[in-house]
């Protein structure tokens, strides 16, 4: 089966707002910019890499690393930026796709491959999703497929998730992984990435 792995990166110099209390604006484009780097590594775990890339800095990384590109015209969010990414993967023949958080400082190639083998054995329509640690959120969406359903990220987007694959019928499976659960978004979560490495 053909399965892409889409990243979704912001512009370095605007990611990690919230991060402000604790790193100044250099810091936190460098932050985005090596788990950037990170998440397009481990995304080589799919049969093709495609990052949604927020500027043409993110963009000549995303190339330097060998993966597919897509700039953003604008910024729009981060469900805005997954659907333009789904549109490009399933033109090019895409069966499935995982959208990858680039926030992920502990994400490695063998735990996107762990969870892709066991998303390969659902039978479609399958949602697979990755909760963030707190919040509520989802930090890896696998959808098989790939407009198995609409997109929520954001506040509680694992249950949004979870309400819709059941109102359409999609099988929903929450997978858990102490390598994706950790995303940086506030300062509390640099404090749990000290204690974890």
């Amino acid at each position: 089966m053909n399965t892409w792995v889409v990243v979704l990166v912001k512009d370095f110099s605007s990611a990690k707002q919230r991060l402000g209390p604790a790193l100044d604006p250099a810091e936190r484009s460098a932050l985005a910019r090596t788990n950037a780097a990170r998440a397009i590594r481990a995304a080589a775990a799919g049969d093709r890499v495609l990052v949604v890339a927020g500027s043409d800095e993110v963009a000549a990384l995303a190339a330097e690393l060998r993966a597919d590109v897509l700039v953003e015209p604008r910024q729009e969010g981060q469900n805005v930026a997954a659907q333009r990414g789904i549109a490009y993967a399933t033109d090019a023949g895409a069966e499935a796709v995982l959208l990858l958080s680039s926030d992920l400082p502990l994400v490695t190639k063998q735990s996107v491959e762990d969870l892709l083998g066991a998303a390969n054995g659902l039978a479609q329509p399958a949602v697979m999703a990755v909760p963030a640690v707190g919040r509520g959120g989802t930090n890896a969406l696998y959808l098989h497929p790939p407009h198995a359903m609409g997109l929520h990220f954001g506040a509680d987007s694992l249950a949004s998730f979870r309400r819709e694959a059941h109102a359409k019928g999609a099988r929903f499976v929450i997978y858990e992984s102490a390598e994706m659960a950790l995303d940086l978004d506030e300062p509390a979560d640099l404090a749990r990435l000290r204690r974890a490495v």
